[in-house]
């Protein structure tokens, strides 16, 4: 099965598996909810899923499927190589990772691989992840704050938005700068968005 909003990607995909004689696409679904039914319906023995999805996204939608049925095998198509993301669909119960400008090359091993209950990370994004993993995780606040700093708002801004303090804002910022090896608030918004920490509006 394929999860993506974009018709294109879908069709490229489709016509990939059409010229593999053990491999059948019995589903696709433009986003999560619709993701979720199709997979009640037709069990698809590998799922092809995005991140990025109106409504409902991809990592809940990995969350929903696994939930209620523990064996299935998903491998995340995505643009973004942040570690952060990866962690988090492998945490939601993702088998395989596959980043989208990678697909002529590594599509079916990564498929066949994953069906064979193999696990596929590209190298790239395993070495990301193994960078990262001593470093302190922003803590769900520090996301927020950082969010809303990405949106371009001020301190004072953020603290009327999340209705606490500016001081309070003022440390938060300095704990993400410190956390994310920052120079400045750009800086950090920008690994941030590049991690995967927080997602582009």
């Amino acid at each position: 099965m394929i999860v993506d909003d974009h018709p294109l990607l879908r069709e490229g995909i489709a016509a990939v598996l059409e010229q593999q004689p053990d491999m059948l696409l019995v589903a696709e679904a433009t986003d999560g909810a619709q993701a979720i039914e199709r997979f009640r319906e037709t069990r698809p023995d590998v799922t092809l899923m995005d991140l990025q999805m109106p409504n409902m996204h991809g990592i809940d939608t990995i969350a929903a499927i696994r939930a209620e049925f523990p064996a299935a095998r998903i491998v995340v198509l995505t643009t973004y190589h942040g570690d952060v993301q990866a962690l988090r669909a492998f945490k939601a119960g993702a088998s395989g990772y596959l980043l989208k400008n990678l697909l002529r090359r590594e599509l079916i091993d990564t498929i066949q691989a994953v069906h064979r209950g193999a696990r596929r990370i590209p190298p790239e994004i395993a070495s990301e992840i193994a960078e990262h993993a001593a470093a302190d995780a922003l803590s769900a606040r520090e996301v927020e704050v950082l969010r809303c700093v990405a949106q371009g708002n001020a301190n004072k801004r953020v603290a009327v938005q999340l209705g606490i303090a500016e001081e309070t804002v003022k440390a938060h910022m300095k704990s993400i700068l410190a956390k994310l090896g920052a120079n400045d608030r750009t800086h950090a918004v920008t690994i941030a968005l590049r991690r995967g920490i927080i997602d582009v509006e």
